[in-house]
């Protein structure tokens, strides 16, 4: 059995195959998931899984150089928008380095979105709690 938290074995699968600036989208459970890109379901019901404990365990297994959000969240979402910069600057001190962040608008998201690895869904049912992952090296 896996020893690491990340249990799931078609998440821990497409998050040991990215290489160099590929991108893992995590959304909440609205976001529209597009037919050409790998769907993780994780959502069991409203909440459940948050998308800050997704997003916790996801970068407990991924090297990330790189963050993209929707703007909206700033205002729509101010809560979660506040506790992923604290997350972010927690995992760069893990990590070693410094992620850069980038805001775009949602319009903007969902289409970056498409060129995603995969997008994993969670039962987050709050506004905006989406984020794009960039995947670095650990080297």
């Amino acid at each position: 059995m896996k020893k690491g938290k990340l249990l799931n074995s078609m998440l821990s699968s497409v998050i040991s195959q990215l290489g160099h600036t590929d991108t893992l989208t995590i959304g909440d459970a609205g976001l529209p998931i597009p037919a050409s890109v790998e769907r993780i379901d994780l959502a069991l019901t409203l909440g459940v899984p948050s998308f800050l404990q997704v997003f916790d365990t996801v970068t407990d297994e991924m090297q990330v150089e790189k963050a993209i959000i929707a703007s909206e969240i700033k205002e729509k979402n101010q809560q979660i928008h506040q506790e992923l910069l604290t997350r972010l600057k927690q995992l760069e001190q893990r990590q070693g380095n410094v992620i850069a962040l980038e805001y775009v608008t949602h319009e903007q998201f969902k289409a970056l979105s498409h060129s995603s690895r995969a997008i994993v869904r969670t039962g987050e049912c709050s506004p905006y709690a989406n984020i794009i992952l960039c995947s670095g090296v650990v080297f």
